[in-house]
């Protein structure tokens, strides 16, 4: 069965995004296309449908006049409506647009410039603020590349008036989502205006959207599901949606919740782990403030969907009226643009109980619901009604019998163009035929599934990418910065996997050492957790530190990344030590009228101790592990764990700590001196800094925190 809704779209005729936005700002010019939330409470900024074609047409006469019309510009903006006003000039102006996070600090360099090479961008599109931090943290190579920096906000309202309309078409190339490859080989998924609107269409048909639906999208708009689920799916509806950034969410998931209540939103949605953080940080307190009962979809997908998040959710935030039937699992990818299937509004997920050493043996065999051995799968939906699913032996490259898992292959007019530049690799993956029938072309997807009366299983990668809080991680990337942490081990005789640990997802590196000494397996542990939480932002949670030759491998010498993990899981790996993070237990609070209640000599020592235990629990570290002069960003604080740390403080003590001063160098020392300072010198009324100075320190860190989130494959894995 596919999906056929009943519900017609409202779209007019229109063939480009160009065409779209222009009849929207003609049609309705100061109807609300978009809000952007500073949190639940506060709007930042508001842009009506006839001020976004202006502003784009603006921005795209400054793209004309140098030249840039068919050249590819990188969009370097945090999340916000500059963003969203340079997207469209560069489509007004036919200038291909490349969405890329915005620079923070040197680790960023690679991927950047692998994308500039890649796409061989001719200009950078900025806001003065990036533009001086790029400046000033890649003098020496950004900077120096042959690009037109441009900054937007210098485009005029009377530029508009400049602007030339260009010769577009359906096909015409849009946008190159950067969204999977590895940071050594990028890929960008060409997308074009056919691509967009046809799955913006499907989105609306199966969701059952109106021009009265509203949204609350706070997911990145560099990525597909940020990008058309959250901007361009208003603007084919013409209605409004409430953007917000992940930071937000990240630091308080209540604020999500809030602004769905707040804002009666019909739709929003994320990955698994989202609901989960709702799960474990939203107070009973703050349940009872909310309204769920307007929220009609809750799609869910970006990595596996579990039925457990689900059930829980659904038990523990109905008191808010919200619904089980609200959940919409749904699948999909960059390469089809966002979504290739979903499910029927106000149905509740369908869920099948299986054997799990039948699916570790790719069949499907049904288990009853108490069989010991078991796991239950989320369906993720049909096939979109003019596109195609089948599951395919990926070996033999034929359909799979019933009963069987294949790969994942698509077909339709939401499957993009292929990889810009990569013309073999576009012909691999976009370009398969059936072996036994010559059906095609389909897109290969890399995931596993299978289809039970037309609905859509997920089972697994048929590669090693690895996905963790929605992100999409290339195991050669973090292989080799663990190589390069520790000089004890073997260099290409790592392997990095992920594995299910209380009901996530986590990430385990093996390595062979060399053999020049006894090693010490926690320093080697150390450096290795270190290095991967500061390249990728990314916790580790075990590292087994491998005798040589015990690294399992093929005859040709190819790491076999997944029989080391049913090693690991099996302990049956050939090593000389392991390492586990430990438990994070419930710290408890330290207040600020019990700092102020010991003498004042005592404070410091006080301070410094309950931070260093809140290092450690968020770390999972032994406090006597973490020297209090240490600058705290060299422990391998990653972004999440830094907001977690930043929450637990300000939770405890009532003091406002920016995410940036943990960033900055600051030791545990220095840090308790700073807060006991505004401890003993502000009154309690005057504890935290203004909302805009806040809005401004979550505004800095919003995009590279989540470049997190959902890299690579979309709305729906």
């Amino acid at each position: 069965m596919m999906i056929t809704p009943q519900t017609q779209p409202s779209l007019p005729h229109c063939s480009t995004l160009v065409e779209l936005l222009r009849h929207r700002a003609a049609e309705d010019p100061h109807r609300t296309a978009l809000t952007f939330l500073a949190d639940a409470d506060t709007v930042k900024a508001t842009l009506s449908y006839g001020q976004l074609d202006h502003k784009a047409r603006a921005i795209a006469a400054l793209l004309q006049s140098h030249g840039l019309a068919g050249e590819r510009a990188l969009l370097v903006y945090p999340p916000g409506l500059d963003y969203v006003a340079a997207l469209f000039g560069c489509l007004y102006a036919g200038t291909v647009a490349v969405p890329t996070y915005p620079p923070r600090r040197q680790r960023s360099t690679d991927r950047l410039q692998a994308i500039i090479a890649n796409a061989r961008a001719a200009a950078v599109l900025t806001t003065p603020a990036i533009d001086a931090f790029a400046g000033r943290l890649w003098g020496q190579t950004l900077k120096r590349q042959p690009l037109h920096w441009l900054l937007t906000d210098e485009a005029s309202a009377s530029d508009a008036q400049a602007w030339q309309e260009p010769a577009l078409t359906g096909q015409t190339l849009a946008i190159l989502q950067y969204t999977s490859g590895s940071t050594a080989t990028p890929r960008g998924v060409m997308l074009s205006h056919t691509n967009l609107l046809h799955n913006s269409r499907w989105i609306e048909r199966c969701f059952e959207h109106t021009r009265d639906s509203r949204g609350v999208i706070w997911l990145p708009p560099y990525h597909d599901m940020g990008l058309i689920g959250g901007i361009l799916q208003p603007l084919h509806l013409g209605c409004t949606c409430y953007l917000m950034s992940p930071t937000s969410v990240f630091s308080n998931p209540f604020c999500w919740l809030q602004a769905i209540s707040r804002y009666q939103a019909s739709t929003s949605g994320g990955p698994n782990f989202a609901y989960e953080l709702c799960l474990r940080k939203i107070t009973p307190q703050q349940r009872a403030m909310l309204d769920l009962s307007c929220w009609q979809v809750a799609f869910t997908g970006a990595e596996p969907v579990r039925a457990d998040t689900l059930e829980r959710f659904t038990e523990l935030f109905s008191s808010c009226g919200f619904r089980r039937q609200a959940f919409y699992p749904c699948y999909g990818l960059a390469e089809a643009t966002l979504m290739a299937s979903a499910g029927k509004k106000n149905a509740a997920p369908l869920t099948l109980r299986v054997d799990k050493a039948a699916l570790e043996a790719n069949q499907v065999v049904p288990a009853g619901p108490e069989e010991s051995g078991s796991q239950t799968l989320v369906g993720c939906g049909c096939s979109l009604a003019d596109q195609q699913i089948v599951i395919v032996d990926p070996h033999k490259q034929s359909r799979c019998r019933p009963g069987e898992i294949g790969e994942i292959w698509i077909a339709g007019p939401s499957v993009a163009n292929g990889y810009w530049d990569q013309p073999e690799l576009s012909r691999q993956t976009f370009a398969a035929h059936l072996a036994d029938s010559g059906e095609g072309p389909f897109l290969r997807t890399g995931d596993l599934g299978f289809l039970q009366e037309d609905e859509l299983f997920i089972t697994g990668r048929l590669k090693d990418l690895i996905i963790l809080c929605g992100r999409n991680l290339y195991p050669q990337d973090l292989e080799q910065t663990a190589e390069r942490s520790h000089a004890d081990l073997n260099p290409c005789c790592g392997a990095a996997f992920s594995v299910e640990s209380d009901g996530q997802e986590r990430l385990v590196l093996v390595y062979e050492v060399i053999p020049r000494r006894e090693p010490d397996v926690n320093a080697v542990a150390e450096a290795v957790r270190r290095a991967v939480a500061e390249e990728h932002e990314v916790e580790l949670y075990a590292f087994v530190l491998l005798r040589l030759g015990g690294l399992p491998k093929t005859s040709s010498g190819k790491v076999q990344r997944q029989a080391c993990r049913s090693a690991f899981l099996a302990g049956t790996l050939e090593a000389y030590g392991e390492w586990r993070a430990t438990s994070r237990a419930v710290g408890v609070g330290l207040t600020r009228a019990a700092v102020l209640a010991v003498p004042a000599q005592e404070r410091q020592g006080l301070l410094e101790r309950h931070f260093r235990s809140q290092l450690a629990r968020v770390l999972r570290l032994e406090p006597s592990r973490i020297d209090v002069h240490q600058p705290v960003n060299t422990l391998g604080l990653d972004s999440l764990t830094t907001l977690e740390l930043k929450n637990a403080l300000g939770e405890s003590l009532g003091v406002y700590v920016p995410v940036t001063r943990f960033l900055g160098g600051v030791s545990v020392s220095t840090l308790a001196s700073q807060v006991l300072t505004e401890l003993t010198q502000q009154s309690s009324a005057s504890l935290s800094p203004s909302l805009s100075s806040l809005l401004e320190q979550v505004q800095q860190l919003s995009d590279d925190q989540v470049r997190a989130l959902l890299d690579g494959k979309s709305v729906v894995h």
